[in-house]
């Protein structure tokens, strides 16, 4: 216990009189941090969609890891009074609730922060938290450009935070058991993997622009991108697919099968080539305002020849393997083949029809893997253990790992604008590059609009 509460002092005192980020932090303010007892006082960022879940995972975790959910924020203010009586009637206490980020870091009594904002923040959002001395839950995508997620790398181990993305099949028994397996030559050399998200989507229309709506908080909203009006099209789960703000489900959906892919070819580097193809086929730009595919191919190459393809239709499809696969991974190996679909996976001796081996343990088929898992908390949990050690290598998804499968679905993305194949420094674990290609160099990063600027130096 005594080890536990030094750990605390430290981690979330940092360094005394440290300057945060020209935000006018110091952590001299996080003097008075500690709860009764190690409880860690953790804050949600952004409370809509999938933010419900972070709400309803702290309020289940509260008594069996010491957490409270003590603060609520987010630019769109009408969800506070639903969001608060959830927290209320789980846990019994009325959250505060803010719509300003900054005025969540500058709380000395948070300790950490879980972050369900649009792709666009999470970057931001958590190397401000880093640097106000917070450490932070954030969801995938781990960010919306591949330079920016550097970033959060070194601004997680400069001020020694604890980092985990929500990356949730890293904490699930049944993939963890199957990656294991993979690992250990069960079906010979990996040699292929296969992504697949399917997932038929509607088409939300199209509108003119308009005045904000008086709850939100608009400029805070569209933080470090480029102004542009306010469009209804544009704002709730829709910014998904626009590029400025999102990264369509090939980096909405996606990045969770990416990740498996990864996982399960053992790849702890960058593919040296990407090729992506698609396009919109569901409706005309006259019936929808979508910027990002509805159909998209993409495949990558490492530098010892594996492969991995990905799948991506929001059109109606039929599931692909002996599972009828629409969300899930398909793993190919010298000596046999197998299938994830959501927690339940099975494995195959080439042209056998029966599988010889498969998940022990009942598993979930989960088009939404976000969801799965026996009790949805497994890595929400895994995070405040990691935070109670004080070591970041006890997250099952540190920001380093969430950062190589984020620059899969991102790069994909970039060839599929540019319309070719590139060739990138996969080689080069520090420095994220294309090869000789400024024009697909430049879509790493992006402008940012001051003052929501990810530095250079965090």
């Amino acid at each position: 216990m005594e080890k536990r509460r030094d750990f605390i002092k430290k981690s979330l005192l940092g360094t005394a009189g440290l300057a945060i980020g020209g935000m006018g932090f110091s952590a001299k303010s996080y003097a008075s941090i500690l709860g009764a007892n190690d409880r860690i006082n953790i804050a949600v960022i952004g409370i809509h969609s999938r933010g419900q879940s972070h709400i309803d995972a702290w309020c289940a975790l509260k008594d069996s890891h010491n957490v409270r959910l003590t603060t609520l924020c987010d630019v769109h203010e009408s969800f506070f009074p639903s969001r608060s009586k959830i927290v209320q009637d789980k846990i019994g206490i009325k959250p505060k609730t803010e719509y300003d980020m900054r005025k969540v870091f500058d709380d000395k009594d948070i300790h950490a922060v879980s972050i369900a904002m649009p792709n666009f923040w999470h970057a931001l959002g958590t190397i401000w938290a880093c640097q106000a001395g917070k450490h932070v839950y954030s969801e995938k995508p781990a960010m919306h450009d591949v330079w920016e997620g550097r970033k959060m790398i070194e601004a997680a181990r400069k001020y020694n935070r604890v980092v985990q993305v929500g990356f949730q099949n890293r904490s699930i028994p049944n993939v963890m058991e199957a990656m294991k397996f993979l690992h250990d030559g069960g079906i010979g050399k990996v040699y292929m993997a296969r992504g697949l998200c399917i997932k038929p989507r509607d088409s939300f229309g199209i509108a003119k622009d308009s005045t904000p709506p008086a709850d939100l908080h608009y400029d805070l909203w569209l933080g470090p991108v480029t102004w542009r009006p306010y469009n209804e099209k544009r704002d709730i789960y829709n910014w998904h697919w626009f590029w400025d703000t999102g990264n369509g489900d090939t980096g909405n959906q996606g990045p969770h099968q990416f990740d498996i892919a990864r996982w399960g070819l053992n790849k702890n580097e960058h593919p040296i080539s990407v090729h992506s193809t698609g396009g919109i086929y569901g409706w005309s730009p006259d019936q929808c305002a979508q910027e990002t595919p509805d159909t998209q191919n993409s495949v990558f190459k490492y530098k010892d020849g594996s492969i991995l393809e990905f799948a991506t239709r929001g059109r109606e499809s039929n599931g692909e393997g002996k599972l009828g696969i629409k969300i899930g991974n398909i793993f190919y190996g010298t000596e046999g083949y197998l299938e994830i679909d959501g927690s339940t996976w099975k494995a195959y001796h080439n042209r056998e029809d029966k599988p010889f081996t498969g998940s022990k343990n009942s598993g979930t088929s989960n088009e939404d893997i976000s969801l799965s898992g026996p009790s949805g908390t497994e890595h929400f949990a895994n995070f405040l253990n990691a935070v109670h050690s004080g070591n970041y290598q006890d997250l099952h998804c540190d920001i380093n790992e969430g950062f190589f499968s984020t620059v899969l679905p991102l790069t994909a993305n970039i060839s599929y604008r540019l319309k070719r194949e590139l060739g990138f420094m996969g080689a080069d674990m520090d420095r994220e590059k294309f090869i000789n290609d400024p024009e697909a160099d430049a879509l790493l990063t992006r402008v940012y609009r001051p003052p929501y600027v990810v530095p250079n130096e965090v």
